[in-house]
């Protein structure tokens, strides 16, 4: 058993925290984001200023007479990146998180203009030639890469097609952003409630009963946000309940998105064909590591062949669970995995999922998460006090570095009407070396502590906000670079979610957890017997976690994949649940494309999380997994992985911290682990 201690480089963590009081302030022009607390005509003039900066850059590289050079040439085309790159991450954070509706539309017509911008940008021949023109041999490597792969995009954007071409392109592309932006939109705005009685939260969190009193007219009222949905497929034991709420989360925007998704894949597609490429798969994946669309297809069917054996074994199990209390049952719906998968947990692994929530305040849960990072990481944060925000909740920080400023950040942690419902990491600025500083943001749904309540979280929350602060650092970093359009998360788009995936795996440390993880009534640090029993129990449902996330997969790649005409929505996303997963769904999950939020952004691409899955394994085995925080290999992960952003390939990022190409093997070993020898038992203690 692990001593009830914090671990020395917690302590060491806290202690940088407390010095960095004495540390550099951020930039004096670079204000936090709110601080003019803009109505929405101000808004939209720092937009607009925005845009006429990055046209005066264009401009600029349009007028140079003579030899082209990076100095005149790359250097304002970089200018016009980061112009337009700061105003469509504002115009798309405001359409997601302002309070105020009016404010939000206005939000996504300036995304819509913005994004005009942009691929008016990828279009245009003068300054594509003009890059073109631009010898690099005696470029650093990073400006010599930058310059080779944004000729790519260019042609990949069509920039070498007619005239007509162009213009059909331009008009497509400004066709699917207003599809995207109304997407994203109908999901955020649609908030679905199911009215229950007291009887049918038996089974649940005393905290989540407390938070959900009945209204006057004595029903309670449980939405389908995260906080209220989540805890409820796990807990409650009416399985009426439990059907109600999967039913309405799985019809959110339904049937409202339904056109919107096919205007989607329609538009896409169309651009797909006028460059030249069979399927809108096909042209997503040509920068990627995948590199086209056969080798996704193939990806979905070797990840389904290692991961089938085990999720076999797991639905045994599983089965066996319901069948105590249905006798003849001889198969398990979707919705019901969450429930069976906790009973599972309790009967054959020793551990109830309840008695960790009391270690996981949000409080004591954000603050060990940025103590973890700061040791990890080799870095500080600082609050800045009394900044304005467009929601009281939100807080600004700065992360700190031998007692400078390197980058900002910001916290919306918390749900509230309107807000975008998921969990993410958005950036605010690229960071330019000596220029700008890199700034981010995460916009979560976590449980929101108050006078009377902690604002306990599941496990999954604690690992989800890991996961997303992975992805805040990776911006910070990996924000040190010459130019806008190598900074932070730009390399090749499938290699993003590899970075954080391999974080979560702190949020099984002992060692770590022990150091933030304290009962909020008692203070005392959460067992190593108990974060022993988690481990091997959270590792149940491996096996049946990644078929669903290969299920999603293939739905991203089938309705992408040829001519949308052919194309039944419901049919294919009820066909590759049931085809790629173990569970037999039900009627309304033939209608989760239309809250499947990752259609708009990744499309094609959701294959991205378990490609990542297989590399941020990988990667985890070269730690010290007796002690994650010790050793040369955070920073060299650090100094190979992150801080390059995107001034190399993606392949090369893999190669130069694992010394070869990935492989499966660690990944295998992942997904076997909830087999492994048991620890001595000890009886589980409800909290």
């Amino acid at each position: 058993m692990m001593p009830r201690i914090r671990h020395v480089a917690a302590v060491v963590a806290a202690l940088f925290l407390i010095t960095v009081a004495v540390a550099q302030e951020m930039p004096k022009d670079q204000l936090p984001l709110w601080s003019t607390k803009p109505d929405v005509a101000a808004f939209e003039k720092m937009e607009d200023a925005r845009l006429a900066a990055a046209q005066g850059a264009v401009d600029q590289i349009v007028a140079v007479k003579g030899s082209r050079t990076i100095e005149n040439t790359l250097a304002p085309f970089d200018e016009a990146v980061r112009q337009l790159n700061a105003a469509i991450n504002f115009s798309t954070l405001m359409q997601q998180v302002h309070p105020d509706a009016n404010f939000r539309d206005h939000a996504t017509t300036m995304t819509t203009k913005v994004s005009s911008a942009q691929t008016a940008l990828s279009l245009n021949q003068d300054v594509y030639h003009a890059l073109a023109s631009l010898d690099a041999s005696k470029a650093d490597p990073a400006t010599a890469y930058y310059l080779k792969r944004q000729l790519l995009e260019f042609r990949l954007a069509g920039v070498d097609k007619d005239d007509a071409t162009r213009a059909k392109l331009k008009k497509l592309q400004d066709q699917l952003t207003d599809a995207q932006s109304m997407f994203d939109r109908n999901i955020s705005d649609d908030v679905k409630t199911v009215e229950v009685t007291a009887s049918e939260l038996d089974g649940m969190p005393q905290d989540y009963i407390d938070n959900h009193k009945p209204g006057a007219d004595g029903k309670i009222r449980i939405t389908t946000n995260y906080p209220d949905l989540f805890p409820a497929l796990d807990f409650a034991k009416s399985d009426a309940l439990r059907r109600s709420l999967w039913e309405a989360w799985t019809s959110r925007a339904y049937p409202k998105s339904r056109e919107v998704v096919m205007n989607m894949m329609q538009t896409r597609y169309e651009i797909a064909r006028l460059l030249g490429y069979a399927s809108w798969a096909d042209y997503n994946a040509a920068d990627k590591m995948m590199e086209n669309g056969a080798n996704i297809a193939k990806f979905i069917n070797q990840l389904d062949a290692a991961t089938r054996p085990v999720a076999q074994r797991e639905f045994a199990m599983l089965l066996v669970e319901k069948q105590k209390t249905d006798p003849g049952a001889k198969e398990i719906k979707g919705y019901e995995s969450f429930r069976l998968n906790e009973l599972v947990r309790r009967s054959q692994y020793n551990f109830d999922s309840q008695s960790v929530r009391p270690y996981l305040p949000y409080a004591q849960v954000k603050k060990g998460i940025m103590d973890t990072a700061a040791t990890l990481f080799h870095v500080n944060f600082r609050q800045e006090t009394n900044v304005a925000a467009w929601d009281p909740t939100v807080e600004t920080w700065d992360v700190i570095e031998d007692g400078k400023a390197i980058g900002r950040f910001y916290l919306d942690m918390h749900p509230r009407p309107g807000k975008y419902s998921h969990d993410q990491m958005s950036p605010v600025l690229d960071g330019i070396r000596g220029k700008q500083l890199p700034e981010a943001i995460l916009v979560c749904n976590f449980p929101q502590p108050t006078a009377t309540d902690p604002g306990l979280m599941n496990y999954g929350d604690a690992v989800a906000f890991f996961h997303e602060f992975g992805h805040l650092m990776h911006h910070i970093l990996g924000g040190q670079q010459e130019w806008a359009g190598i900074s932070g998360i730009s390399m090749e788009a499938d290699f993003v979610e590899a970075p954080s995936q391999m974080l979560e795996e702190w949020m099984r440390s002992p060692q770590v957890l022990a150091s933030f993880a304290h009962h909020y009534k008692t203070s005392e640090p959460i067992p190593a017997d108990l974060v022993a029993r988690m481990n091997r129990a959270s590792a149940f449902g491996a096996g049946n976690s990644v078929e669903l996330q290969n299920a999603l997969s293939a739905i991203s790649y089938d309705i992408y994949k040829e001519d949308p005409k052919k194309v039944d929505l419901d049919a294919i996303t009820f066909g590759d649940l049931r085809d790629y997963t173990l569970f037999v769904p039900i009627a309304s999950d033939a209608h989760f494309y239309a809250n499947f939020n990752h259609l708009a952004g990744y499309s094609s691409a959701y294959y991205t999380y378990m490609w990542d899955k297989v590399i941020a394994e990988d990667f985890f085995q070269q730690f010290d997994q007796k002690n994650l925080l010790a050793g040369d290999a955070p920073m060299r992960y650090r100094r190979t992985v992150l801080e390059p952003g995107g001034s190399t390939s993606a392949n090369d990022l893999v190669k130069n911290f694992l010394g070869r190409p990935q492989n499966m093997t660690a990944f295998e070993h992942w997904m076997m682990r909830e087999f492994a020898p048991a620890p001595e038992a000890k009886t589980a203690t409800g909290q």
